[in-house]
């Protein structure tokens, strides 16, 4: 079942138009979560809103408020954010076309699937598409999504666009704020080659699907196991630190576990049975018999 879309409006491009719906990407619904619970009952805790004068309060009640000075707020209601009518709230408007690789990966954020909304605007949107993948380009746009105007960075995606928030500048933190204490150490020449084959021996092809949360499954694990009485543990010890003085026996000794381990991996794929080719079915002998009449 197809999730609800997060925004609806336009996908422009100069004077070409079309309807377009836009879904969140990512999902996390699988992951564990947990609610506060009184140890004492039993019960789930509720969050009640409540004024520190007058006690609780209905969350329908409630209004935003933006502090200017110590308890002292501007209020906004619905109305008031109704009143903030940019073009990107309805419209996300392609202001240019860059390369891929010249926007910073520290500057993507959440990804969403942009589709065409059934009806005249699916070939306008297949336009867009298509010129989009036969230049190779990514579009720059901008949306209201979530109470905020976010920057979209959009690609060809199947047959439809793949389009990516991405962060504000002041939101990066400058890498050098971090990197400038580093020191400056020279690596030793024969360790780096050591490291070089090591990561040629580890070198594979990206695969998402191979990728799990251990985390997340040694807690259902721990779960189930508190379920049915049981107290399982689940840890792991802590790495220490290389030293310098074992660096270099440190590295030969992951280079040789890893010429192992590639080997294995061979040997298993080679000793692995051939499966045997299909049988060949005898051909059907012909039967003769009349066309029957067009």
């Amino acid at each position: 079942m197809v999730a609800r879309p997060t925004w609806q409006g336009h996908l422009k491009l100069s004077l070409v138009t079309c309807p377009v719906a836009m879904f969140t990407a990512t999902s996390s619904s699988a992951h564990v979560s947990f609610h506060l619970i009184n140890p004492e009952t039993n019960n789930r805790i509720r969050m009640v809103p409540t004024d520190p004068d007058t006690g609780p309060v209905e969350r329908s009640e409630l209004v935003k408020g933006y502090e200017v000075s110590k308890d002292e707020y501007v209020l906004m209601d619905d109305a008031d954010f109704d009143r903030v009518k940019l073009d990107s709230t309805r419209t996300i408007d392609i202001q240019q076309f860059v390369d891929a690789d010249d926007i910073d990966r520290r500057y993507y954020d959440s990804p969403f699937y942009l589709v065409p909304e059934k009806g005249v605007g699916a070939e306008a949107f297949a336009v867009i598409r298509e010129a989009m993948k036969q230049t190779g380009k990514t579009a720059i746009g901008s949306v209201v999504i979530r109470g905020r105007e976010r920057q979209l960075a959009l690609e060809v995606c199947g047959k439809g666009l793949i389009a990516y928030s991405l962060r504000a500048y002041d939101e990066v933190r400058q890498a050098d704020d971090y990197f400038d204490d580093i020191p400056a150490v020279k690596a030793d020449r024969e360790m780096v080659e050591i490291a070089e084959k090591i990561i040629g021996q580890k070198d594979s092809k990206f695969d998402a699907s191979t990728f799990r949360d251990r985390y997340d499954e040694a807690l259902k694990a721990l779960i189930k196991s508190k379920q049915k009485g049981g107290k399982a543990l689940v840890e792991a010890p802590e790495p220490e630190d290389t030293n310098v003085i074992d660096l270099m026996a440190a590295l030969r000794s992951s280079l040789k576990g890893s010429a192992t381990g590639a080997r294995k991996t061979t040997a298993a794929k080679k000793s692995a049975p051939a499966k045997k080719p299909a049988a060949k079915k005898a051909p059907a002998r012909k039967t003769a018999g009349k066309r029957k009449a067009a």
